[in-house]
């Protein structure tokens, strides 16, 4: 694995208390979905 040294991007702020992490990433786009870690 290639080291990681910089991230150049756009920062998008949520001003919302209780954030729902599928308005982020929707289940349906991850590899996989586990409870554990």
């Amino acid at each position: 694995m290639e080291k990681f040294t910089t991230l150049t991007g756009v920062a998008a702020p949520l001003p919302m208390i209780n954030v729902d992490t599928d308005m982020i990433i929707p289940k349906q786009f991850l590899k996989t979905i586990k409870r554990t870690g």
